[in-house]
């Protein structure tokens, strides 16, 4: 199990606070939209390329089906 990542869910208000300002410091706020946007974006053609890839499963799925009836 990978357990680095189960900090994540310990965190509170103060350490949230903390990871928001070194992450204004580190991009300025001019800077943190365009990152936003850039996550956005990236999170977007993720989303994209799930629904496609569960969309050509369905399809196959499909054209099975019309194969075995066709067969039988």
């Amino acid at each position: 199990m990978n357990t680095s990542l189960l900090f994540i869910g310990n965190l509170g208000g103060g350490e949230w606070l903390i990871i928001l300002l070194v992450v204004v410091f580190l991009f300025g706020g001019k800077k943190i939209p365009e990152l936003m946007r850039g996550i956005g974006n990236g999170i977007r053609e993720f989303n994209d390329a799930k629904k496609n890839v569960k969309s050509q499963i369905e399809e196959g799925m499909k054209e099975k089906d019309n194969q075995s009836t066709t067969k039988e």
